[in-house]
């Protein structure tokens, strides 16, 4: 198969399933800490309504969300990649990190979080999928 190809599949897969962890983790989240009572988080202005009675334990949940996303999209990425799996993997971290600059932009959320977020989630946990996957380095 032609490289530029593959590694334009190896990016495409690897959004796809990062997405589906992260999604999946999310949806999930609920059942595991349970929204604060009062809270309607079924629609996007339900939950904004009520995002003032969320704890620090309702934006763990979250946070994993985007980080193991990330890092199962970039894993899967270096992982079916030709050549070029650094950029690659890091290409994978700028694309959700791009997607998390959407979201707390769409969605408030403390300042704290927003900051952890977006700084800790997206590109470190890229970095750490390549160098996990990549012998050369």
């Amino acid at each position: 198969m032609n490289p530029v190809l593959r590694n334009t599949l190896a990016v495409i897969v690897g959004i796809i399933i990062g997405s589906i962890v992260n999604m999946s983790i999310i949806l999930i989240s609920g059942s595991i800490i349970p929204p604060p009572d009062g809270c309607n988080n079924t629609t996007m202005k339900g939950l904004q309504e009520s995002m003032h009675l969320f704890e620090a334990k309702h934006f763990l949940l979250p946070f994993l969300a985007h980080a193991i996303g990330t890092f199962t999209g970039a894993v899967t990425t270096a992982l079916l990649a030709v050549n070029h799996k650094k950029k690659l993997a890091l290409l994978i971290g700028a694309f959700f990190l791009l997607c998390g600059i959407v979201s707390v932009s769409s969605m408030p959320s403390p300042t704290w979080f927003t900051l952890i977020d977006l700084i800790f989630a997206y590109i470190p946990t890229a970095y750490l999928a390549l160098r996990l996957t990549c012998r050369k380095f």
